[in-house]
Protein backbone atom coordinates (compact mmCIF):
# COMPACT_ATOMS: atom_id res chain seq x y z
CA UNK A 1 0.00 0.00 0.00
CA UNK A 2 1.54 3.28 -1.12
CA UNK A 3 -0.73 5.41 1.05
CA UNK A 4 0.43 6.40 4.54
CA UNK A 5 -0.93 4.07 7.22
CA UNK A 6 -2.58 6.90 9.14
CA UNK A 7 -4.49 7.88 5.99
CA UNK A 8 -6.65 4.78 6.44
CA UNK A 9 -6.11 3.59 10.00
CA UNK A 10 -6.53 5.13 13.45
CA UNK A 11 -3.90 3.16 15.40
CA UNK A 12 -4.78 2.40 18.98
CA UNK A 13 -3.58 0.55 22.06
CA UNK A 14 -5.27 -1.33 24.90
CA UNK A 15 -3.58 0.38 27.83
CA UNK A 16 -4.30 -2.17 30.55
CA UNK A 17 -2.75 -4.97 28.48
CA UNK A 18 0.37 -3.01 27.57
CA UNK A 19 0.69 -2.04 31.25
CA UNK A 20 -0.82 -5.01 33.12
CA UNK A 21 -0.01 -3.52 36.55
CA UNK A 22 -3.07 -1.33 35.90
CA UNK A 23 -5.42 -4.24 35.13
CA UNK A 24 -7.24 -4.10 38.47
CA UNK A 25 -7.83 -0.37 38.36
CA UNK A 26 -4.79 0.49 40.47
CA UNK A 27 -1.06 0.98 39.97
CA UNK A 28 0.67 3.60 37.77
CA UNK A 29 -2.48 4.45 35.84
CA UNK A 30 -1.86 8.16 35.35
CA UNK A 31 1.81 7.83 34.39
CA UNK A 32 1.27 5.04 31.87
CA UNK A 33 -1.79 6.62 30.26
CA UNK A 34 0.23 9.83 29.91
CA UNK A 35 2.94 7.85 28.09
CA UNK A 36 0.44 6.76 25.47
CA UNK A 37 -1.30 10.12 25.16
CA UNK A 38 2.05 11.80 24.52
CA UNK A 39 2.82 9.46 21.61
CA UNK A 40 1.48 11.01 18.38
CA UNK A 41 1.39 7.60 16.69
CA UNK A 42 -1.67 6.58 18.70
CA UNK A 43 -5.09 8.03 17.96
CA UNK A 44 -7.14 5.63 20.10
CA UNK A 45 -6.65 4.43 23.67
CA UNK A 46 -8.68 1.84 25.56
CA UNK A 47 -8.35 1.61 29.30
CA UNK A 48 -10.25 -0.01 32.11
CA UNK A 49 -11.54 0.99 35.54
CA UNK A 50 -9.65 3.55 37.59
CA UNK A 51 -10.55 3.12 41.24
CA UNK A 52 -9.02 6.34 42.57
CA UNK A 53 -11.39 9.31 41.94
CA UNK A 54 -8.46 11.75 41.91
CA UNK A 55 -6.67 9.66 39.28
CA UNK A 56 -9.86 9.53 37.18
CA UNK A 57 -10.14 13.31 37.32
CA UNK A 58 -6.52 13.69 36.27
CA UNK A 59 -6.94 11.23 33.39
CA UNK A 60 -10.04 13.10 32.24
CA UNK A 61 -8.06 16.34 32.08
CA UNK A 62 -5.24 14.63 30.17
CA UNK A 63 -7.68 13.14 27.67
CA UNK A 64 -9.16 16.56 26.98
CA UNK A 65 -5.70 18.01 26.38
CA UNK A 66 -4.55 15.15 24.14
CA UNK A 67 -7.48 15.08 21.72
CA UNK A 68 -7.29 11.29 21.54
CA UNK A 69 -10.26 8.95 20.99
CA UNK A 70 -10.66 7.16 24.34
CA UNK A 71 -12.74 4.04 24.94
CA UNK A 72 -13.59 2.00 28.02
CA UNK A 73 -12.56 -1.67 28.33
CA UNK A 74 -14.83 -3.36 30.86
CA UNK A 75 -13.32 -6.84 30.59
CA UNK A 76 -11.32 -6.69 33.85
CA UNK A 77 -14.44 -5.74 35.78
CA UNK A 78 -16.06 -8.96 34.59
CA UNK A 79 -13.11 -11.36 34.48
CA UNK A 80 -11.44 -10.50 37.78
CA UNK A 81 -14.77 -10.85 39.59
CA UNK A 82 -15.88 -13.93 37.59
CA UNK A 83 -19.11 -12.26 36.47
CA UNK A 84 -21.22 -13.72 33.64
CA UNK A 85 -23.62 -11.69 31.48
CA UNK A 86 -25.31 -14.83 30.15
CA UNK A 87 -25.55 -16.76 33.39
CA UNK A 88 -28.66 -18.89 33.64
CA UNK A 89 -28.79 -17.96 37.34
CA UNK A 90 -30.86 -14.73 37.39
CA UNK A 91 -29.15 -13.44 40.52
CA UNK A 92 -25.67 -14.01 39.11
CA UNK A 93 -26.62 -12.36 35.83
CA UNK A 94 -28.08 -9.38 37.69
CA UNK A 95 -24.78 -8.91 39.53
CA UNK A 96 -22.93 -8.82 36.21
CA UNK A 97 -25.38 -6.30 34.73
CA UNK A 98 -25.14 -4.08 37.82
CA UNK A 99 -21.34 -4.13 37.61
CA UNK A 100 -21.51 -3.11 33.95
CA UNK A 101 -23.86 -0.26 34.82
CA UNK A 102 -21.31 0.93 37.37
CA UNK A 103 -18.68 0.79 34.65
CA UNK A 104 -20.89 2.78 32.31
CA UNK A 105 -21.26 5.41 35.02
CA UNK A 106 -17.48 5.63 35.33
CA UNK A 107 -17.09 5.83 31.56
CA UNK A 108 -19.64 8.66 31.46
CA UNK A 109 -17.75 10.47 34.22
CA UNK A 110 -14.65 10.30 31.99
CA UNK A 111 -16.59 11.40 28.91
CA UNK A 112 -16.19 8.04 27.10
CA UNK A 113 -18.86 6.90 24.63
CA UNK A 114 -17.60 3.46 23.55
CA UNK A 115 -17.91 0.73 26.18
CA UNK A 116 -16.34 -2.63 25.35
CA UNK A 117 -17.28 -5.85 27.14
CA UNK A 118 -17.42 -9.61 26.54
CA UNK A 119 -20.02 -12.32 26.85
CA UNK A 120 -20.08 -14.85 29.66
CA UNK A 121 -18.86 -18.40 29.45
CA UNK A 122 -19.98 -20.97 26.94
CA UNK A 123 -22.32 -23.73 28.06
CA UNK A 124 -23.26 -27.18 26.80
CA UNK A 125 -24.70 -27.04 23.24
CA UNK A 126 -28.23 -27.85 24.39
CA UNK A 127 -28.14 -24.88 26.79
CA UNK A 128 -26.77 -22.33 24.32
CA UNK A 129 -30.19 -21.09 23.15
CA UNK A 130 -31.10 -20.22 26.74
CA UNK A 131 -27.69 -18.60 27.29
CA UNK A 132 -28.09 -16.53 24.13
CA UNK A 133 -31.51 -15.38 25.37
CA UNK A 134 -29.94 -14.38 28.69
CA UNK A 135 -27.11 -12.53 26.95
CA UNK A 136 -29.59 -10.69 24.73
CA UNK A 137 -31.51 -9.57 27.80
CA UNK A 138 -28.35 -8.35 29.52
CA UNK A 139 -27.07 -6.49 26.47
CA UNK A 140 -30.47 -4.93 25.78
CA UNK A 141 -30.65 -3.70 29.37
CA UNK A 142 -27.16 -2.22 29.08
CA UNK A 143 -27.88 -0.64 25.68
CA UNK A 144 -30.92 1.10 27.14
CA UNK A 145 -28.89 2.29 30.12
CA UNK A 146 -26.06 3.47 27.86
CA UNK A 147 -28.36 5.27 25.43
CA UNK A 148 -29.42 7.69 28.16
CA UNK A 149 -25.76 8.80 28.33
CA UNK A 150 -25.08 8.81 24.59
CA UNK A 151 -22.93 5.69 24.92
CA UNK A 152 -22.52 2.59 22.77
CA UNK A 153 -22.11 -1.03 23.87
CA UNK A 154 -19.43 -2.99 21.99
CA UNK A 155 -19.19 -6.77 22.39
CA UNK A 156 -15.77 -8.29 21.76
CA UNK A 157 -15.57 -11.75 20.18
CA UNK A 158 -13.54 -14.34 22.12
CA UNK A 159 -12.61 -17.99 21.72
CA UNK A 160 -15.07 -20.70 22.70
CA UNK A 161 -12.88 -23.75 23.32
CA UNK A 162 -9.28 -22.78 24.21
CA UNK A 163 -8.91 -20.22 26.99
CA UNK A 164 -11.66 -17.70 27.79
CA UNK A 165 -14.27 -20.15 26.40
CA UNK A 166 -16.92 -17.49 25.88
CA UNK A 167 -20.40 -17.94 24.46
CA UNK A 168 -19.52 -15.40 21.73
CA UNK A 169 -17.72 -16.97 20.07
CA UNK A 170 -17.59 -17.96 16.41
CA UNK A 171 -18.73 -15.47 13.79
CA UNK A 172 -22.18 -17.06 13.50
CA UNK A 173 -22.84 -16.46 17.22
CA UNK A 174 -21.53 -12.89 17.00
CA UNK A 175 -23.78 -12.11 14.04
CA UNK A 176 -26.77 -13.70 15.76
CA UNK A 177 -26.45 -11.69 18.96
CA UNK A 178 -25.80 -8.46 17.05
CA UNK A 179 -28.90 -8.95 14.91
CA UNK A 180 -31.00 -9.76 17.95
CA UNK A 181 -29.86 -6.81 20.06
CA UNK A 182 -30.07 -4.34 17.17
CA UNK A 183 -33.71 -5.14 16.56
CA UNK A 184 -34.45 -2.81 19.47
CA UNK A 185 -31.18 -0.95 20.14
CA UNK A 186 -28.98 0.72 17.55
CA UNK A 187 -26.18 1.66 19.97
CA UNK A 188 -24.55 -1.76 19.70
CA UNK A 189 -21.65 -3.15 17.71
CA UNK A 190 -18.97 -5.83 17.59
CA UNK A 191 -15.22 -5.92 18.09
CA UNK A 192 -13.17 -8.63 16.35
CA UNK A 193 -9.66 -9.45 17.58
CA UNK A 194 -7.07 -11.14 15.34
CA UNK A 195 -5.58 -12.94 18.33
CA UNK A 196 -8.96 -14.45 19.23
CA UNK A 197 -10.05 -15.61 15.79
CA UNK A 198 -6.97 -17.82 15.43
CA UNK A 199 -8.08 -19.58 18.64
CA UNK A 200 -11.64 -20.23 17.43
CA UNK A 201 -10.16 -20.97 14.79
CA UNK A 202 -11.36 -18.82 11.89
CA UNK A 203 -9.65 -17.03 9.05
CA UNK A 204 -9.98 -13.24 8.81
CA UNK A 205 -12.53 -13.66 6.04
CA UNK A 206 -14.56 -16.18 8.04
CA UNK A 207 -14.50 -13.94 11.10
CA UNK A 208 -15.13 -10.58 9.45
CA UNK A 209 -17.38 -11.02 6.44
CA UNK A 210 -20.42 -12.35 8.36
CA UNK A 211 -20.32 -9.43 10.83
CA UNK A 212 -19.19 -6.59 8.58
CA UNK A 213 -22.43 -4.64 9.10
CA UNK A 214 -21.93 -4.71 12.86
CA UNK A 215 -18.16 -4.17 13.08
CA UNK A 216 -17.14 -1.01 14.97
CA UNK A 217 -13.63 -1.80 16.25
CA UNK A 218 -10.83 -4.30 15.75
CA UNK A 219 -7.80 -5.48 17.72
CA UNK A 220 -4.60 -7.01 16.43
CA UNK A 221 -2.54 -9.21 18.69
CA UNK A 222 -0.70 -12.49 18.95
CA UNK A 223 -1.51 -15.85 20.55
CA UNK A 224 0.33 -19.03 21.47
CA UNK A 225 -1.17 -22.51 21.77
CA UNK A 226 1.97 -24.58 21.26
CA UNK A 227 2.80 -27.85 22.97
CA UNK A 228 4.29 -26.17 26.05
CA UNK A 229 1.21 -25.68 28.24
CA UNK A 230 3.49 -24.28 30.97
CA UNK A 231 4.49 -21.37 28.74
CA UNK A 232 3.31 -18.18 30.50
CA UNK A 233 1.61 -16.92 27.34
CA UNK A 234 -0.25 -20.12 26.46
CA UNK A 235 -3.80 -19.39 25.33
CA UNK A 236 -5.30 -15.91 25.17
CA UNK A 237 -2.43 -13.94 26.70
CA UNK A 238 -1.45 -11.62 23.85
CA UNK A 239 2.36 -11.97 23.69
CA UNK A 240 4.36 -9.52 21.62
CA UNK A 241 4.63 -10.02 17.88
CA UNK A 242 7.64 -12.20 17.19
CA UNK A 243 7.18 -14.32 20.30
CA UNK A 244 8.51 -17.85 19.62
CA UNK A 245 5.69 -20.08 18.42
CA UNK A 246 3.21 -17.21 18.13
CA UNK A 247 0.36 -17.59 15.62
CA UNK A 248 0.29 -14.03 14.29
CA UNK A 249 2.97 -11.90 12.70
CA UNK A 250 3.33 -9.68 9.64
CA UNK A 251 1.67 -12.05 7.11
CA UNK A 252 -1.37 -12.60 9.33
CA UNK A 253 -1.70 -8.89 10.12
CA UNK A 254 -1.51 -8.10 6.40
CA UNK A 255 -4.27 -10.59 5.57
CA UNK A 256 -6.45 -9.17 8.37
CA UNK A 257 -5.96 -5.65 6.99
CA UNK A 258 -6.70 -6.85 3.45
CA UNK A 259 -10.09 -8.17 4.54
CA UNK A 260 -10.80 -4.99 6.51
CA UNK A 261 -10.25 -3.05 3.29
CA UNK A 262 -12.40 -5.53 1.37
CA UNK A 263 -15.40 -5.06 3.69
CA UNK A 264 -15.01 -1.28 3.85
CA UNK A 265 -14.03 -0.99 7.51
CA UNK A 266 -10.93 0.70 6.14
CA UNK A 267 -11.05 2.70 2.90
CA UNK A 268 -8.10 3.52 0.67
CA UNK A 269 -9.50 7.00 0.02
CA UNK A 270 -9.39 7.76 3.73
CA UNK A 271 -13.14 8.22 4.02
CA UNK A 272 -13.35 5.46 6.67
CA UNK A 273 -10.43 5.45 9.11
CA UNK A 274 -11.27 2.53 11.35
CA UNK A 275 -9.66 2.02 14.75
CA UNK A 276 -7.07 -0.79 14.73
CA UNK A 277 -5.77 -1.26 18.27
CA UNK A 278 -2.83 -3.32 19.46
CA UNK A 279 -3.70 -5.72 22.26
CA UNK A 280 -0.34 -7.03 23.42
CA UNK A 281 1.09 -7.78 26.84
CA UNK A 282 4.68 -7.91 28.08
CA UNK A 283 5.95 -11.21 29.46
CA UNK A 284 8.04 -11.23 32.62
CA UNK A 285 10.41 -8.26 32.62
CA UNK A 286 9.84 -7.28 28.97
CA UNK A 287 9.85 -3.52 28.45
CA UNK A 288 6.42 -2.25 27.28
CA UNK A 289 8.07 0.58 25.33
CA UNK A 290 10.12 -1.86 23.27
CA UNK A 291 7.09 -4.12 22.79
CA UNK A 292 5.07 -1.19 21.44
CA UNK A 293 7.89 -0.08 19.14
CA UNK A 294 8.02 -3.62 17.74
CA UNK A 295 4.25 -3.62 17.18
CA UNK A 296 4.38 -0.34 15.28
CA UNK A 297 7.08 -1.74 13.01
CA UNK A 298 5.10 -4.91 12.39
CA UNK A 299 1.94 -3.00 11.50
CA UNK A 300 3.90 -0.74 9.18
CA UNK A 301 5.48 -3.71 7.43
CA UNK A 302 2.12 -5.43 7.05
CA UNK A 303 0.59 -2.27 5.61
CA UNK A 304 3.43 -1.97 3.10
CA UNK A 305 2.68 -5.48 1.83
CA UNK A 306 -0.88 -4.63 0.75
Amino acid sequence: MNLPLHHCIKPGIVHNMAFPACMKGEGPVVETIRTILADPYFEVIEFTWIKDPAARAQVKRMLAASGIDARYAAHPRLLTQKLDLNSLDPAARARAVDEMKAGLDEAAELGLREYVLLSGWDVAPERRPAAMDALEQSLSTLCAYAADRGQNIVLEVFDREVDKKCLVGPAASAREIAERVKRTHRNFGLLVDLSHIVLIPETPAQALLPVKEHLVHVHIGNAYIGPDRANPVWGDNHPRFGYPGGLNDVPEIAEFLRVLLQIGYLKADGSARGAVSFEIKPVGDEDPALMLACAKRKLGEAWARL
